[in-house]
């Protein structure tokens, strides 16, 4: 591992076939535990995807678009278990586990993406949203989902699924090692290639094995892999203690991302498809000049006018767009963002059943003392 924060430096965790590359701006004093997590995700590369590799990135096309629809896979279980490895190793606490699975959840369950493409195709999109840039306007915020984040959030609810159907026997643990033995151990007889890379039919094959239940692993992957669903996330943490909260009661009008100005405040990235703001005709660069009546110049003032509302009401707005003003209404909705927020903290208690659960998920084998 050779880690280089320097000032200059663009952030950045790269694993290779025996080594990993990690850059920062940011320093150990003020960011650690965002440099860890860089490191833990890359730390778990040794294994998933440099051994246990898809066979559409074997042999790795050094000239052309590398397309894999396994990334979800290969980065996104991999997302999921950088936190979770830190977690066990007692260098993070389960808020801040809880925090960053919340909002893998969050997103895959509100955003509209999830309609128009499964984790497989999103994986697909690869080359051309990492690390790729062009000066043309794209409305991905509205039509794909990273695949880091889809996956994060897949790898948690198979790891949930696998422990709750089998009541702790079956873990996603145990998964991914059956895929080292089978496809990441027996090495390569040409340096730097994967003897045995694995196809999706192969993931389906052993989750079966592993799960002692091929009906399971099919029904899994045609739902949330190659499917539209999402898992029951809030029933399979309420095992482990951990809330699901939501923000019902609140009002809504959209998760915009806005910009202060001195005429008003700017729409800077797409308004989120059939969101209140969407339905009312708001577009990118339009520019908020009123709303409820009240002058805006401040993004901050636009959340507080619009959260002192109730769910369903209208919200009267003045924009403009390209030099002229167009009045609307928005018809605000419960706020669909969510949390994940242990038991305990929401005045409840955790039962002994759920800390014998949680603990089993959430502990190192090792059963470290620190």
């Amino acid at each position: 591992f050779i880690a280089d924060y320097l000032p200059s430096a663009h952030g950045d965790g790269m694993e290779h076939r025996n080594s990993t590359v990690l850059t920062s701006s940011a320093s150990i004093q003020s960011s650690r535990l965002d440099l860890l997590d860089t490191i833990a995700h890359e730390f778990f590369h040794t294994w998933n995807v440099e051994r246990i590799r898809p066979k559409s990135l074997e042999p790795f096309n050094l000239e052309d678009a590398n397309m894999s629809g396994e990334l979800w896979f290969a980065e996104g279980f991999t997302s999921y278990y950088g936190p979770l490895a830190l977690k066990r190793a007692g260098l993070t606490s389960l808020r801040g586990f809880a925090k960053e699975m919340g909002d893998a959840i969050e997103k895959i369950t509100t955003s509209p993406a999830r309609q128009l493409r499964s984790a497989v195709e999103m994986s697909r999109l690869a080359p051309f949203v990492d690390a790729a840039s062009s000066i043309d306007q794209t409305n991905f915020s509205n039509t794909y989902i990273s695949y880091y984040t889809w996956g994060t959030a897949l790898g948690l609810g198979l790891d949930l699924a696998l422990r709750d159907r089998s009541d702790g026997k079956v873990t996603l643990d145990m998964f991914m090692r059956a895929l080292w033995d089978r496809f990441g151990w027996p090495g390569a007889t040409l340096p730097g290639y994967v003897e045995t890379p694995y196809t999706i039919d192969d993931l389906k094959s052993v989750l079966g094995s592993v799960a002692g239940d091929a009906a399971f692993a099919q029904d899994f992957f045609a739902k949330y892999v190659e499917g539209h669903d999402v898992l029951d996330y809030a029933r399979l943490l309420g095992r482990a203690g951990v809330v699901v909260k939501s923000n019902t009661g609140r009002a809504f009008a959209g998760a915009l991302t806005l910009q202060d100005d001195q005429t008003g405040v700017r729409i800077t990235a797409d308004v989120p498809y059939q969101s209140p703001a969407y339905q009312a005709g708001l577009e990118r660069d339009d520019v908020l000049v009123t709303v409820g009546g009240s002058k805006v110049t401040r993004a901050a003032e636009v959340e507080k006018l619009v959260v002192a509302r109730k769910p369903g009401e209208p919200l009267p707005v003045v924009y403009e767009r390209r030099g002229v003003r167009i009045s609307a209404a928005l018809r605000l909705v419960d706020d669909p963002r969510l949390q994940l927020v242990p038991i305990e903290e929401t005045g409840q208690p955790l039962t002994e059943a759920q800390r014998r659960f949680r603990e089993q998920w959430l502990s190192s084998a090792a059963r470290n003392s620190f």
